[in-house]
C-alpha cells in the first residue's frame, strides 16, 4: 500500500457540499470545476444525518449521486465517513453522547464538535456508519483517500470519560503507589487509596480561572494525554471499519496545524499520511504557516502532506476575517508545495447559503460566476499545478537543521503554576522558528523522539520536559560537531512533570556548560537590555534567568538590575561542538542574532538571507531532482541573482548562475 493516494499531479480542489443544494446546481458546479482545473473532491464530511436519517435507517440515495456524478465528470474523490458531527436524532436518543464541558455542564444538542469520546453509543455507531460507506464505496476507482471525521478536538468531562480516564490511568501507571508517587499526592494530602477516587480535573475539581489554572499539574497533564487517546480511539476505530473493506487505500483525517488539545506526535503513526486546514490569523503570517507546514511534514517522518483545506479568499470564524490580498492565495499555495505539500485544496468549493459559513470564502460564490477575481485566481493556479505535473509528488527536504516542537513541554510549561503564566510555549517557538525563516534555512519541525543523527543543528525552544534519553541524543549532536541551541524554562521536568532534583537546567546542564539558581520574572513593561558580546544591545522581557557558568563561555550580559553584568546568553564547547543556552525572553533582534551566530558556523544560512521576506526551500524529487522555490513575501518587486542553474518549471524558460530574476509582488 502507497501511504499517500496515487495520483498523476498534485491533487486540486476541496470540500464540496452538494447535498446543500438541489441536483440542477450540481451541473453548473462541475462545468466551473473544468474552468478551474478543479480535479479532486473531499465529499461528504457532515452527511450522517442523511445517511443514517434514524437508528436502523441507512439512506445512500444522495451520497450514490454526488460520489457517481463525481467519477463520471472524471474527478479524485477524497471520501468521508460522515462523522464530523452528529445527526439530532442520536443526541436526542442517547442524551449521554453530549460532551459535559470544563464547566460541568452536560451539553444539549448543537455545533459540530459535540461527541463524548468515550460514548459506546457514539462509537458503535459512528464505527458501524464508517463501515457501511467503506463496504458500498470500495473498490471505485475515483475513490483516491478516505477521510475520516473531521478536525478532531475539544474535550469532555462526564462520567463516561471519567471512567474511561480512570482505566486509562491503571493501564499507564499499573497501580496507586506508581500513580501517587508520580503525581506526588502527598502535596496537599492527595493520595489516591482507590481509582474511584480519581475525578477528570475541572473547574470543579483542581482548576481555578480556567483550564491551564491548575492545583495539581500531574493529574492535568495526564488528562491532557487522555483526552488526546481517547479522540484517537475513535479514529482507529472509523479505520478498522474501513479497512474491513479496502486494505489499501490511504487514510487520513484533517488536523490543524500547531492545535493545543491533541499531540499530533501521539497520532501520527496511525494515519497513512498527513493532512492539515491552513487558516491563518492575518495576512503576514508567512513564517507561522512555514513552520506549521514543516510540523505536519515532520509528523510522519518527512513524508509529504495534504493540504486539505485553505479559503481562496476570506474565513469566517474570527471577530475580523480579512481578505487574501491579490496574489496570495497562489503564493501561500506554493509555500504549502515548497514544504511538502503533496495536494492543495479549499474549503470550500461552493458558498453555503446559509449558518455559520455562509460568508466563508469559497471557489463559487453564491453568484455561481466565474469571471470574479477569486475564481480567475483559482483557474489560474490550477493551470499552473497542470504545467508542473507530477514532479513534486514524494518529494523531500534535505534539512539540517532541526527544531524540536513538544506537546508535553507545551502543556507542562502552560499549566505551570508559575514562574509566569505571560510565558507561552508556541510564542517561544515562533520567534526561534522566524530567525531561522529568515535566514532562508531548510528546517525539519521535529518530534523529541526523533532520530537526529542527521542534522548539524538542533533548535529545542522551551523544551521544559525532557523525556528518556532525549539529553543524551542532544550532547550526541554536540559531540560530533553539531550545535544544540535551547532556552530559559528547558530541562526543568521529567515525563511525569516533576521537577529534576538537580540543579536547573536538569539533564541539559553538563551539554549547556551552566546553573540556573534563580529566575525572575515581570511584565511585559518591564525591560531589562542584554548586550550581545560583539553584536547589538537587545530588549529582553517576561523571564529572565540568573545563570552561573559552569565552564560556557558568556555571549551576551544583562545591563540593569541587581544582576546586571551576569549572563544572559551563554555557548558551551561540548565534543567537538557547542551547546547554547538563551537566558532571557530575548526580542525577535535578538533571537535572531543568536540563530545567525549558530547558521552562519555551519554554513547554513539561504542563498538570499539578506533579501527581506524573500523564502526559500528545497525539495529533492525522487529522481534525485533539486527542485528550489523562491516565494516573494513582499508587496513590491524584488530582483535576486541566481545562484545554480537550471529549467523554471512554470514556464520552461532556462536560468543560469549569475542571471537577475525578477519576482514580482507576491510572486
Amino acid at each position: 500500500m502507497s501511504p499517500l493516494p496515487v495520483t498523476s499531479k498534485v491533487p486540486y480542489g476541496g470540500d464540496y457540499n452538494p447535498e446543500q443544494w438541489p441536483e440542477e446546481v450540481w451541473k453548473q458546479d462541475h462545468l466551473l470545476f473544468d474552468a478551474a482545473r478543479i480535479d479532486t473532491l473531499t465529499l461528504g464530511v457532515f452527511t450522517w444525518a442523511r445517511t443514517q436519517p434514524a437508528p436502523d435507517v441507512y439512506d445512500f440515495t444522495t451520497l450514490d449521486r454526488i460520489v457517481e456524478r463525481a467519477a463520471a465528470e472524471g474527478r479524485q474523490v477524497c471520501l468521508a465517513t460522515g462523522t464530523g458531527a452528529l445527526p439530532p436524532w442520536l443526541a436526542k436518543a442517547h442524551p449521554e453522547v453530549n460532551r459535559t464541558d470544563f464547566e460541568g455542564r452536560r451539553h444539549r444538542y448543537g455545533q459540530r464538535h459535540n461527541a463524548c469520546p468515550s460514548s459506546p453509543v457514539f462509537r458503535r455507531l459512528s464505527t458501524e456508519l464508517a463501515r457501511r460507506i467503506a463496504r458500498r464505496y470500495a473498490g471505485n476507482p475515483a475513490v483516491i483517500a478516505w477521510h475520516v471525521g473531521n478536525e478532531y478536538g475539544g474535550a469532555c468531562y462526564c462520567d463516561l470519560c471519567a471512567a474511561a480516564f480512570r482505566d486509562w490511568l491503571r493501564d499507564r501507571y499499573s497501580t496507586l503507589d506508581e500513580l501517587n508517587a508520580c503525581w506526588n499526592t502527598t502535596f496537599w494530602s492527595h493520595t489516591f487509596t482507590d481509582w474511584n477516587e480519581i475525578e477528570p480535573p475541572s473547574a470543579l475539581t483542581e482548576h481555578w480561572r480556567g483550564p491551564d489554572h491548575t492545583a495539581f499539574q500531574g493529574i492535568t497533564l495526564d488528562y491532557l494525554r487522555f483526552m488526546s487517546d481517547a479522540m484517537l480511539a475513535n479514529f482507529r476505530d472509523e479505520k478498522r471499519a474501513i479497512r474491513e473493506s479496502d486494505p489499501h487505500t490511504p487514510v487520513t483525517t484533517n488536523f490543524m496545524g500547531m492545535y493545543r488539545p491533541i499531540d499530533y506526535h501521539r497520532w501520527a503513526p496511525d494515519l497513512d499520511f498527513a493532512s492539515w486546514d491552513n487558516y491563518p490569523p492575518d495576512d503576514t503570517s508567512q513564517a507561522r504557516m512555514a513552520l506549521t507546514h514543516s510540523l505536519m511534514r515532520g509528523l510522519k517522518d518527512g513524508q509529504p502532506f495534504w493540504l486539505m483545506e485553505q479559503t481562496p479568499s476570506y474565513t469566517a470564524s474570527r471577530d475580523v476575517n480579512p481578505l487574501k490580498r491579490p496574489g496570495l492565495m497562489r503564493l501561500w499555495s506554493w509555500q504549502a508545495v515548497a514544504h511538502g505539500a503533496d495536494a492543495v485544496l479549499f474549503f470550500q468549493m461552493r458558498a453555503s447559503r446559509g449558518a455559520c459559513e455562509k460568508y466563508h470564502g469559497a471557489v463559487i460564490g453564491h453568484g455561481g460566476r466565474s469571471d470574479t477575481r477569486v475564481f480567475r485566481e483559482v483557474a489560474e493556479f490550477g493551470a499552473e499545478l497542470e504545467r508542473l505535473g507530477g514532479i513534486t509528488l514524494g518529494a523531500r527536504t534535505p534539512a539540517r537543521i532541526a527544531l524540536l516542537f513538544d506537546w508535553d513541554s507545551w502543556w507542562t510549561l502552560e499549566i505551570s503554576d508559575g514562574p509566569s503564566r505571560l510565558v507561552r510555549y508556541q510564542q517561544v517557538v515562533l520567534a526561534y522558528h522566524r530567525a531561522l525563516w529568515d535566514a532562508g534555512a531548510d528546517v525539519d519541525v521535529l518530534p523529541v523522539t526523533a532520530d537526529l543523527s542527521r542534522y548539524d543543528v538542533v533548535v529545542a525552544p522551551a523544551l521544559h520536559m525532557v523525556k528518556g534519553d532525549l539529553a543524551e541524543r542532544l550532547e550526541q549532536v554536540a559531540s560530533r560537531g553539531g550545535s544544540v541551541v535551547t532556552t530559559f524554562l528547558s530541562g526543568r521536568v521529567d515525563e511525569d512533570d516533576n521537577a529534576f532534583l538537580m540543579d536547573v537546567p536538569g539533564p541539559l546542564g553538563p551539554l549547556m556548560g551552566i546553573r540556573v539558581d534563580e529566575w525572575d520574572a515581570r511584565g511585559p513593561e518591564s525591560v531589562n537590555p542584554v548586550q550581545l558580546d560583539n553584536g547589538p544591545t537587545v530588549d529582553a522581557r517576561l523571564l529572565f534567568e540568573l545563570v552561573v557558568p559552569q565552564g560556557a563561555d558568556v555571549v551576551g550580559t544583562y545591563r540593569e538590575d541587581f544582576y546586571a553584568g551576569t549572563p544572559a546568553v551563554t555557548r558551551n564547547v561540548f565534543g567537538a561542538g557547542y551547546g547554547w543556552y538563551v537566558a532571557a525572553g530575548l526580542d525577535q533582534a535578538g533571537v535572531s542574532w543568536v540563530v545567525r551566530q549558530v547558521l552562519d558556523w555551519h554554513n547554513l544560512s539561504g542563498p538570499y538571507a539578506d533579501v527581506p521576506d524573500l523564502e526559500t526551500a528545497v525539495r529533492v524529487a525522487r529522481d534525485g531532482t533539486h527542485l528550489l522555490f523562491v516565494l516573494n513575501h513582499n508587496a513590491e518587486p524584488v530582483e535576486v541573482v541566481a545562484r545554480a542553474g537550471g529549467v523554471d518549471l512554470l514556464t520552461g524558460a532556462r536560468v543560469y548562475i549569475g542571471q537577475v530574476i525578477r519576482l514580482d509582488a507576491r510572486g
